[in-house]
C-alpha cells in the first residue's frame, strides 16, 4: 500500500498559479506536476476564492492587532493609577 503524498504551501501555489495562467491545459499540468486532474482543479479553485484575503486581511488584521494591544495597554494603565492612587493615600496616613 503506497502512501499518501503530502504537498508544500509552495508547491501547491505553483501549480495553482500555472493553472490560473492559462498557457496549458489542467491535463497538462497535472501530467508535469505528478498530480490528478481534479487536485489542479482544486488548487486553482482555492487560489481564487482566497484571493481576496490576500488584499484585505493584512491591513485589517494589522489595525485590528494594533487595536486591541492599545486597548490592552490603557486598561493596565488605568489599574496601575488605581494601585499607584491607593498606596499613596496608604503612605499619607
Amino acid at each position: 500500500m503506497t502512501k499518501r503524498r503530502r504537498f508544500t504551501a509552495d508547491f501547491k501555489a505553483r501549480v495553482a498559479l500555472e493553472a490560473l495562467r492559462g498557457d496549458r491545459t489542467i491535463q497538462e499540468i497535472a501530467g508535469r506536476h505528478k498530480v490528478h486532474p481534479n487536485q489542479v482543479s482544486t488548487w486553482k479553485r482555492q487560489a481564487v476564492d482566497g484571493l481576496g484575503e490576500v488584499f484585505s486581511n493584512g491591513a485589517d488584521s494589522a489595525v485590528r492587532d494594533h487595536e486591541d494591544e492599545v486597548r490592552e495597554l490603557h486598561a493596565k494603565i488605568g489599574e496601575l493609577t488605581v494601585v499607584n492612587d491607593f498606596l499613596a493615600r496608604g503612605l499619607r496616613r
